[in-house]
C-alpha cells in the first residue's frame, strides 16, 4: 500500500489536519533555519541568550507570514496575531529556558539550540494551531 492510498483513505478533517502538519513542518523548517543561522551569525559579537532572541524574532515575523497564509490558510487580523505572539511568549519562554539547561549541562552553544528545536517545535505547534484556528486538539 502506497502513502497515496493511505491518505486517500482518510476523511476530510484527517486530510485537513495531516497537511497542516506537512506545511507546519514545512515553514517552521524554515524559520527554525532563520533563526539558527540568525543566531550562529549573532554569537559572533554577543552571548546566547541574545543571539538566541535576536534569532527569534526574525524568524517571528517569516514565521507569522508563513503560518498564517500557508500552514493555516487563515486571515492575519490582531486577534490572531495577539493569539499567534502570546503562543510564541511562550514558545520563546520555553526556548530560553531550555537553551540555558542545555548550555548549563556543557553542550557546546553552537549545538544547544538543536535539543531545544526538538522538545520546543512540537509544543509550538498545538499553541500555534489553537490560537490561530481556534481549535484545540480532540
Amino acid at each position: 500500500m502506497q502513502i497515496k492510498d493511505i491518505i486517500n483513505h482518510l476523511d476530510n478533517r484527517k486530510k485537513e489536519k495531516l497537511g497542516q502538519i506537512v506545511r507546519f513542518v514545512f515553514v517552521g523548517g524554515i524559520a527554525t533555519l532563520i533563526q539558527y543561522g540568525t543566531y550562529l551569525l549573532m554569537l559572533n559579537w554577543m552571548n546566547v541568550g541574545i543571539a538566541n532572541t535576536i534569532g527569534y524574532v526574525v524568524s517571528f515575523l517569516f514565521n507569522f507570514y508563513g503560518s498564517t497564509h500557508f500552514t493555516f490558510k487563515v486571515k492575519a487580523n490582531a486577534k490572531r496575531g495577539i493569539g499567534f505572539a502570546l503562543s510564541h511568549v511562550i514558545n520563546y519562554l520555553m526556548q530560553m529556558g531550555t537553551l540555558t539547561f542545555f548550555v548549563w549541562l556543557g553542550i557546546p552553544h553552537k549545538l544547544a539550540p538543536i535539543p531545544m528545536f526538538c522538545i520546543c517545535i512540537p509544543t509550538n505547534f498545538i499553541l500555534v494551531r489553537f490560537f490561530l484556528t481556534g481549535r484545540g486538539e480532540k
